[in-house]
């Protein structure tokens, strides 16, 4: 089913979809304003369910759609000064629902922001200035400054960690930014989705290795430690968040709907 789901989205759910498109101008013009982007507007604020709390003591909040046996996890951020896939996060929820059978093939979880703190002022890091993209029990963890005294000593990676084992997701999807560059980085067994996700956004496709070491990310655990497919979403820094779900919808519907 879910094969057959993913070929129609393809061939006609979103084909043409792009920045020079009538269709595309409308639906930006039309988009609502992005100065509040970590609250999805398309569901009332009840619908989300507060599975833990920040340093700061701002709330953790998920929203569940659908009730298929695949389940895809998309965090909507975790470093705070990387804002730019909150529109899409504010977004996703409609786009998902209104693919006819998506909701019975696909369990979607998404978890608004892991680092409401950051967000908030800004930083990198949560309240206590630790990279929560560090202190995950891989296999390459190393305790420092920046990183924790041990594996998730910070409640909000352990908020995800424990959401992570406790949804067992097929597909985790993380939204981050790069300056000066985008692209798709995957882990684990998550090649081919990764093409995938290329080949409907045209962003260029980065191996894990090919890039600067990641102790303690998430992407080394659940990629190397629990060998699960997991994608890390590279926006251009500063693009505007409504563009960076334009030019990314198409993708990340399909590797949502994908095997």
């Amino acid at each position: 089913m879910r094969a057959a789901l993913l070929a129609a989205f393809l061939l006609v759910g979103c084909v043409g979809f792009h920045p020079r498109d009538p269709e595309w101008r409308r639906a930006k013009s039309a988009a609502p304003d992005a100065t509040d982007a970590t609250a999805v507007r398309v569901l009332p604020r009840s619908q989300w369910q507060v599975i833990g709390s920040s340093v700061e003591g701002r709330p953790l909040r998920v929203l569940r759609l659908g009730q298929g046996p695949r389940r895809v996890l998309w965090v909507g951020g975790i470093h705070g000064d990387e804002r730019e896939g909150a529109f899409a996060t504010a977004e996703l929820p409609r786009a998902f629902a209104a693919l006819p059978g998506a909701l019975e093939a696909v369990t979607l979880t998404i978890l608004e922001d892991a680092n409401p703190d950051g967000s908030q002022h800004n930083t990198r890091g949560n309240a206590n200035g630790i990279d929560l993209n560090r202190n995950y029990p891989a296999n390459n963890y190393l305790p420092g400054d920046s990183r924790g005294e041990f594996p998730l000593d910070q409640p909000e990676a352990k908020v995800l960690h424990d959401l992570v084992l406790a949804e067992r997701p097929h597909l985790v999807i993380v939204a981050h930014s790069w300056r000066k560059d985008h692209f798709i980085n995957f882990d684990g067994p998550a090649e081919h989705l990764a093409e995938l996700f290329s080949a409907r956004s045209g962003f260029r496709l980065k191996r894990s290795d090919k890039i600067a070491p990641t102790p303690g990310s998430l992407g080394s655990w659940i990629g190397h430690k629990l060998k699960q497919p997991i994608l890390t979403l590279e926006y251009e820094r500063g693009t505007d968040p409504r563009s960076a779900w334009m030019d990314t919808r198409q993708a990340i519907l399909a590797v949502i709907l994908a095997e």
